[in-house]
């Protein structure tokens, strides 16, 4: 596997102002594909459109989940895909064709990475206020993106997960929109570091220890780190 993104980047609070925007809009309905001689329903597949979209409490306009169970819903309302990632995927999987929407994202955007954006941070897009709650953690149907078994071991190995958002303040949105961060929150646990608990939590202890004393997950990831960590400290 080549090189991943440095997951050794500076602290949100030690880094230079960077120029952070959308670089595209994508949305997706439901659709039925054949995977592993199954039936699946997915919402995966997604295609840049124009804007302005408007983004809601639960998704932006035009945009469908195909399972709610797992995906959607107040804490997952966007999720967005830094577009660096894509140099790296290319790398990665040569002579594959990866246009933005690939994995699934609502937002492919510019400057702002797992490394930079904390739990708990907001940031204004326009009209619209969205909040930091909690990295993409892959299932099954990205591997029916994809068309291969190996892609959801290698996204979670890579530390390119992508940043999912709940919705404050709803709003239109648009390709080439300024994202602003108008709030950081002050316990600074970065996405990046919720991946690196998540996949390494045995090496990580503390970090463990420091996420779940935050209590600023959605329940169900914070359940599963005071699980991991009840096991790593016995």
């Amino acid at each position: 596997m080549s090189e991943r993104p440095n997951d050794s980047a500076p602290r949100p609070e030690s880094q230079k102002p960077v120029s952070m925007k959308i670089v595209s809009l994508s949305v997706g309905l439901p659709r039925t594909v054949r995977y592993r001689d199954l039936e699946v329903t997915t919402s995966i597949f997604k295609t840049p459109v124009q804007g302005p979209l408007l983004l809601r409490r639960l998704n932006l306009d035009g945009d469908y989940q195909s399972d709610l169970e797992n995906h959607g819903g107040r804490n997952k309302a966007v999720y967005a895909y830094p577009s660096k990632h894509y140099e790296f995927w290319r790398r990665e999987l040569p002579g594959m064709d990866l246009q933005w929407s690939m994995f699934g994202e609502n937002l492919t955007i510019e400057g702002l990475t797992e490394e930079n954006a904390c739990i708990g941070d907001q940031f204004r897009i326009d009209e619209a206020v969205v909040k930091v709650t909690q990295p993409r953690i892959p299932c099954y149907k990205l591997s029916v993106r994809f068309g291969r078994d190996d892609i959801v071991k290698r996204f979670l190995a890579s530390g390119c997960s992508g940043i999912y958002f709940s919705v404050v303040e709803e709003g239109l949105v648009n390709t080439g929109d300024t994202i602003e961060r108008i709030h950081q929150d002050a316990n600074g646990i970065s996405v990046a570091e919720i991946n690196r608990a998540y996949v390494h939590g045995r090496d990580n202890i503390s970090l463990l220890r420091r996420i779940v004393s935050a209590e600023l997950l959605p329940r169900g990831m914070h359940d599963h780190f005071v699980e991991q960590l009840a096991v790593f400290e016995r």
